[in-house]
Parts: C-alpha cells; structure tokens; sequence
C-alpha cells in the first residue's frame, strides 16, 4: 500500500462501488495525468479491485510527464497489471487496443503552477483531449472520461448557485485565469463533439474542491497550505477578506463519484462531483480546523500574493441533483470528518518547512 494514502480510505472507496466495479472485469484501462493527486488514488484503488473485487483483472496504462506529480508521483512502483508510461499527452504515443475505458486526468489545476505553465496548461486540455478522443474513436466500443473543472463556470451570478450542469458560466477569455478556465470549457467542446458527430461514449467530470491525503504541501491551494501552516506553527494566511464561499468534498466521496460516472454514465452528459454541504467561507473553514484540531489558530489576512492569478470566484457550490439520480451518487463524509481525516494525515506527512 501506497504510505501516502489512507488504506481504510481505499478499502472505503472499493466497498461504496463493488455493485457498479464487475464493468471493469478483463477491461483495458488508459490513464493520463495517473501519478497527480485524484491518480495515484484511481492506482490503488484498480490495485484494490483487481485483488479482492474482480473475476479477471482489469490492465491500466498510466501516462505522466510528472510537471506537477511530486515526489510520490515520481517514486510511485506501478503495481501488478500496470505500466507507467512518463509520456507528455500532448505528444504522439502508440496505444496498441484494445481500450475500454479512458480516463483523462492529466492536467495544470493549481493556479500557481498554470500561472507559470500557461501554454502547456492549453495544450493538455486541448492537443492532449484531442488525442484521446481518437484513440476513443479507434476503439468504438471504449468510454472516454474528461476531467474537467468547476472553474469553467467563472465567477456565478449568485441567482445560479447551488451551480447546476446547465449554468453557462461566466469567464474572462483573456483574464488571469483563462488558460485554465477556457481550455477546460474547449475540452468540454471537443467531447461533444466527438459523441455527436462521431457517437464517441463521452462523460465530462467537473470537480470541486476536491481534498485529502496525498496533497502535496506546496500544492498552492488552501487546505494544504492551511495544514502546512499548522504543521509549522504559524499564522494560517488568508486572501482578501476571507468571506469568498466554497463547499469542500473528501477524496473518497469525490473518487466514488468518479468512478460511477465512469462506469454509469449517460453518453455525452457532464456531471458535477463534489460535496453540495455546506458551504462555508474560508474563514469559518478555518474555525471548523479549530474544533477538529481542539485549539485555537491563529490567522492573518494578506493580499493576494502576484503569482496568484485575480478574478477567483466567490462562491463555488455545486448542485448534485443530476449525478444523485442518473448514478446514484451520495456523498457520505461530513466536512468534519474528512478534516478529521486529512489533517491527521498531514500531522505526519507534512514538514511544516515554509
């Protein structure tokens, strides 16, 4: 087992989808982005499956140029029925088929990282999108996966939160944060239209907030700078007035999610995965870390710092009405709980170190 994830959170993952898993059985699996943070979870979890849960093992190919995999994304040991390919999905790669199931994950999420990687945050949403919808188009019969973001939704008018798949958005082409934002809205667009001119098996993912072990400490987002500001002993830094709403989804209910849109479903459908609850301002996010760690932390409020891209959202919040009654999704763990989970985890992973 992987010592950078919690082995109940795996086992808890497998247990929720054994009824929807038997799709996998004998099943050709190809990964980008496989050794990032949602990656190495999807490998243990296959890892998992293949042990105790399905008749024939499932065979996964996982492709990285590992940009932004850190170190347990480098040291990771592909297990049994896995190659680890470090192949830049941006660029022409032989996958001999049969493939049935493509998960597209590769991709530059922190804004600190496709603030300094801008061209290459486009072309992976897009050059790389595009070479995986022919390798699904030259296997008829695969699935093809597009993590996409909740970022393509921009800025919400507040009348259109909680966010249903409907919502349009509202994004800056050319603002701070558009290499990010419009190349996952393009990805969006170039999976529809592979399912309708082409009748490619198309799902899109559009995660939120998603957290829990196996963050990096200078992943640049809150909760692990947060953790790494506890570890440390230090203030916890807060942007702006700390007053911008999120609502935050545990790796396991989020990584349920995943897998059930992968195996379930409807062809040429989007869904929002997160947590629906509550949605809470980063400041009461930090007194909710208060009463999971039983202590008082202290904070200070700063500017944002000039490698962090303006135009952030105030609210993000989704609605997760359609992903309940097309797959049958719930998500199990309170916002508690998995701060529970995560910050116990961070306690020993986390050096604390500025």
């Amino acid at each position: 087992m992987n010592d950078t994830l919690l082995e109940s959170d795996i086992r808890e993952i497998c247990d929720r989808v054994r009824e929807a898993a038997p799709a996998l059985s004998g099943k050709n699996v190809v990964m980008t982005g496989g050794l990032g943070f949602l990656g190495r979870y999807f490998v243990q979890v296959f890892k998992r499956l293949n042990e105790e849960y399905l008749a024939e093992p499932c065979r996964v190919r996982i492709l990285d140029n590992l940009i932004t995999a850190g170190e347990a994304g480098r040291g990771l040991v592909a297990p049994e029925h896995m190659e680890i390919l470090h192949q830049d999905v941006t660029e022409p790669c032989q996958l001999p088929g049969p493939v049935h199931f493509i998960l597209h994950m590769a991709g530059i999420a922190s804004p600190f990282y496709y603030q300094a990687y801008p061209l290459k945050t486009l072309d992976v949403s897009v050059i790389g999108t595009r070479q995986m919808l022919e390798l699904a188009r030259a296997n008829p019969s695969s699935r093809m996966v597009f993590f996409s973001s909740s970022e393509i939704y921009g800025d919400p008018d507040p009348k259109h939160v909680p966010i249903p798949e409907s919502y349009r958005g509202n994004v800056s082409c050319q603002g701070p944060r558009a290499c990010y934002d419009e190349s996952k809205r393009l990805g969006e667009t170039l999976l529809h239209i592979y399912h309708k001119q082409f009748g490619t098996h198309t799902n899109v993912i559009r995660p939120f907030n998603v957290f829990g072990p196996g963050m990096q400490e200078v992943d640049y987002r809150a909760l692990p700078n947060f953790a790494a500001c506890v570890k440390g002993n230090r203030p916890l830094s807060v942007y702006d007035t700390g007053n911008q709403t999120r609502t935050f989804c545990y790796i396991t209910d989020a990584v349920v999610g995943f897998l059930l849109v992968m195996l379930k479903g409807v062809p040429g459908e989007a869904y929002n995965i997160g947590n629906a609850t509550p949605e809470v301002s980063i400041l009461d996010l930090v007194k909710r870390m208060e009463k999971v760690l039983q202590r008082e932390l202290s904070i200070r409020t700063i500017e944002y710092p000039d490698s962090y891209p303006a135009d952030e959202p105030r609210r993000r919040c989704p609605e997760i009405r359609k992903a309940r009654l097309q797959l049958g999704y719930a998500p199990l763990v309170s916002l508690d709980e998995g701060l529970g989970r995560f910050l116990g985890w961070t306690e020993r992973h986390f050096t604390g170190a500025l």
